[in-house]
Parts: C-alpha cells; structure tokens; sequence
C-alpha cells in the first residue's frame, strides 16, 4: 500500500491519536505546576518526534540487523494498529495505555507510549522502508502531525469544555474504526506480498 504525504499524515494523526490522549493528558498533567504544563507538553512531544524520528532513518537498518522483512514488519505494525484500535473502540478502565503514575512524566508515559508508541514506530519503519526516496515526504508528515497532536495537548482543556466528554470518546471511537480498516489493509498486504512476492 504506496503513500502519499496526505495519506501517511492521517496515518500518522490516526495512531497519534491526539483527541484519544485527551483522557490520559489531563489527569498526567494535573500533577504538574500550571506555569509549567506548557513547557513539558512541548518537551515530550519533542522527545516523541525525536524516537520516531530516529526510528524513520534507523529503521532500514534495523530491519538487515534484525533480519526482518517488511512483509513481516507491515503484518506485526497491522496487528499492533489493530489492538490499539480495538482498544479504542472498547473503552478500557485508564485509557488506550492504561492509568499513568508519577508526577512530572518525563518520556512516560506521554512521550512513550503516548505518542511514539510501537504503532507510530512500526508505521514510520514501514513508511520508510516501502518507500526511502519519499523520506523528506514522510519527515514532513511526521513533524505535521506532532504539530497537530501538540495544540490539541496545549489545548486539551478548552477542547474538553468545548465538545464535552462524549465527544470526545465518540470522535475516539470513529478514529479507531478507520484506524481498524487501515490495520486490516496492512496486514493483508503484507500477507499479499508474502504470498504472491
């Protein structure tokens, strides 16, 4: 399944899933002093860009290192996406990654898993390695949604008081039946490609 700049940045917003992180965000935050929520909402968005960043141009490598096939990456990232997007779907007790501790979080668990969370890392691999010489594309797409995710998070009081909690959790729900269809699309090329080469 090729990619353009427009379909790998819904890609990349749908496993994001800055609206489902509202319900993680807030109460991670409500630890944190005010003056400063601001400041460690930009530093682990940062810090997610960075790991999937990283993952994007290292992943190639990784992929000889391992001795692994995209075939075998597209079908692992599908099934990752789809039991994320499941979890999306059927509301569990704390949220898609679970109930976060802690004070101040520092790359837990906002930075990772929150954002750059396995699905992000095999969706940026698998973007890079079916297509490296779009990669300036797919750095464009990545840092395009960070940008997203990272006013949604700045904002995510205003967008609460807005909308309300069951818009919230219904726009949620909605984002993980699109993420299933595009989960099941890439596993059934992965497997296409197995089977047929």
């Amino acid at each position: 399944m090729d990619h353009t700049f427009l379909s790998a940045f819904i890609l990349l917003l749908l496993v994001l899933d800055p609206l489902g992180s509202l319900p993680i965000f807030i109460p991670v935050m409500r630890q944190v002093a005010p003056q400063r929520r601001r400041w460690v909402a930009l530093r682990e968005v940062g810090i997610a860009f960075g790991v999937l960043f990283a993952f994007m141009f290292l992943g190639e490598g990784f992929l000889r290192v391992m001795h692994l096939s995209e075939r075998s990456l597209e079908v692992a990232g599908g099934v990752i996406l789809l039991m994320v997007a499941i979890r999306m779907i059927f509301s569990h007790e704390g949220g898609v990654y679970g109930t976060p501790e802690g004070k101040e979080p520092l790359i837990f668990p906002l930075a990772v898993p929150l954002l750059a969370g396995p699905s992000a890392m095999a969706t940026v691999l698998l973007l890079a390695s079916r297509q490296p010489e779009r990669m300036l594309s797919w750095v464009g797409a990545l840092a395009s949604a960070m940008a997203v995710s990272l006013v949604v998070l700045l904002l995510c009081d205003r967008i609460r008081r807005w909308v309300g909690d069951s818009v919230v959790a219904a726009v949620e729900k909605l984002m993980g039946l699109v993420l299933t269809a595009i989960a099941v699309e890439m596993i059934l090329a992965g497997l296409k490609r197995y089977f047929l080469g």
